[in-house]
């Protein structure tokens, strides 16, 4: 069962120091990069991630869902918030696999403890966000340092077939040893 996560995209925006600022002066910027935060952290902890933003202030908005980066984005339609949309997406996800909810909303942390989902803060999401890229950074550097060997990248069955052929190679007497070595002599 595939884990879920979703956000409460504005909520976590304002709460994450390293968003908070660009939020002030870039606003989309600091929604691209959620996004891109996200889209990392999905596919090194392998769950699929939602961030739920809302809408509900903008006129005759309409929900709009899209993937980006292999995150699904939402703007909640006209007159729903993020809140409300993340209520209903646990009812029904919840049946199905682990949902785990991240907002600093308190009413919300509520709702999803009760609706049978996990909550997380933002500051938990901050220091897990923080160890995976730690994680990452090691094992991009390891991969670095590794060699890189045909053997480091074929199955064990095919190794073996090559060594096989390796042995027979070597214990025949190559002709063209001999006669590279008569021809020095001449």
């Amino acid at each position: 069962m595939k884990e879920i996560l979703i956000l409460d995209g504005y909520n976590v925006m304002n709460a994450l120091p390293e968003l908070q600022a660009m939020v002030k002066h870039d606003f989309q910027g600091a929604r691209d990069r959620l996004i891109d935060l996200m889209a990392e952290y999905r596919t090194f902890r392998g769950i699929d991630v939602r961030i739920v933003f809302d809408a509900h202030l903008a006129p005759r908005a309409r929900e709009h869902r899209e993937i980006i980066q292999g995150v699904e984005v939402i703007f909640t339609k006209e007159k729903m918030t993020a809140d409300s949309y993340i209520e209903k997406s646990i009812e029904e996800l919840a049946k199905k696999r682990q949902v785990i909810v991240v907002t600093n909303d308190w009413t919300e942390q509520l709702m999803v403890l009760g609706s049978g989902a996990v909550r997380v803060s933002v500051r938990e999401l901050q220091l897990d966000l923080t160890a995976a890229r730690g994680r990452i950074r090691e094992t991009a550097c390891q991969l670095r340092h590794e060699k890189d060997f045909l053997s480091n990248r074929i199955d064990e069955k095919t190794l073996q077939k090559l060594e096989v052929l390796r042995n027979k190679s070597e214990k025949k007497p190559s002709s063209n040893r001999r006669n590279r070595s008569d021809d020095r002599r001449r």
